[in-house]
């Protein structure tokens, strides 16, 4: 039996970092097939522990039209940037800490079934006192929220917070 493989794509249309291909899919058995494919730059996330608490940043985002409490993130601003430093960049602009200690919890598929987005989520702890640098009218408007860290288990599985980065990265922080 063959495999699945991409023989071509054409690019539909850009916009900011997003870039939205038609991939052309032969399959295993030879059929031809198209799929709609979003193109991400990656991104990551941090789960910032200070003693028994954890910070989150509570953001509008405009696709759900409301507000959402998550753990700080953001993309890859350039193609080949370094994702520890891009977490550690992150978490100065949105909670103007910085890191001592980054530890690599995963990286989460967000949505394989259209976007190749990959979101490397860590643990920062050692959290030492840095400038918040907010980027984008969100952040400018967005919330810090310290609060003890099984209080945000307690949220994740009240279904209070929902945001899938969130989730995985305060249970998976849960288990260290």
């Amino acid at each position: 039996m063959g495999e699945f493989r991409m023989v071509g794509a054409r690019t539909i249309a850009e916009e900011a970092f997003l870039r939205l291909d038609r991939a052309t899919i032969t399959t295993p058995n030879g059929q031809s097939v198209t799929r709609v494919v979003v193109s991400h730059p990656g991104a990551v996330a941090v789960v910032p522990i200070l003693d028994d608490d954890v910070f989150l940043f509570e953001q509008h985002r405009a696709p759900l039209g409301r507000d959402l409490l998550e753990i700080p993130a953001g993309k890859l601003d350039v193609p080949g940037e370094d994702r520890r430093e891009a977490a550690r960049r992150e978490l100065e602009e949105e909670i103007g800490f910085s890191a001592g200690r980054l530890e690599h919890l995963t990286d989460l598929i967000t949505t394989p079934g259209f976007c190749d987005e990959v979101i490397t989520i860590y643990l920062a702890t050692d959290l030492e006192k840095a400038a918040s640098r907010p980027v984008g009218v969100e952040e400018e408007h967005a919330t810090i929220v310290r609060i003890p860290f099984s209080e945000a288990l307690d949220r994740v599985h009240a279904g209070d917070i929902t945001d899938a980065k969130t989730v995985v990265g305060l249970l998976l922080a849960a288990g260290r």
